[in-house]
């Protein structure tokens, strides 16, 4: 018989395996891209499909946590889950916002292949350890807390 624990954690691992492999190949892009116009031009156009799934894979984890941890306290790992989602949303708030329209307008000026200014270079590689932090340290423990219940 399929419970609620089982459909709120299923939901919320969806969740990490979408966002999480958005983040990935993001970052591998952007980190590619610092020192390249090919890929500086390549992350450009793949953050128009990863930011999406990012948000998504955040949304279903966020779905799946209030489900699979309606009847838990808010302390330990939940706290941390709870926490680790305002810090990613925050985070992502600032890439969708500040740093994805400056990159669409760079497109949309034929200037995707020029490296990013190093001052935004700076803030985007803050974001996106703050961003594998979360998503990583959130799978993480995800996995202690399942193994330890």
């Amino acid at each position: 018989m399929i419970t609620l624990n089982f459909i709120g954690l299923f939901i919320m691992i969806a969740g990490f395996i979408i966002g999480l492999g958005a983040v990935t190949v993001i970052d591998i892009h952007g980190f590619l891209g610092r020192k390249s116009s090919y890929w500086t031009e390549a992350t450009i156009r793949t953050h128009k499909v990863t930011k999406p799934m990012i948000w998504v894979g955040m949304v279903l984890a966020i779905i799946g946590g209030f489900i699979f941890y309606r009847n838990v306290p808010l302390a330990s790992v939940p706290l941390y889950h709870a926490i680790m989602a305002l810090v990613l949303i925050l985070n992502g708030i600032f890439l969708s916002f500040h740093v994805s329209p400056f990159l669409l307008k760079r497109e949309s000026e034929d200037r995707s292949g020029e490296l990013l200014p190093q001052t935004l270079q700076n803030k985007i590689i803050v974001s996106l350890i703050i961003s594998d932090i979360g998503w990583w340290g959130g799978l993480a423990m995800l996995v202690y807390y399942v193994l330890n219940k």
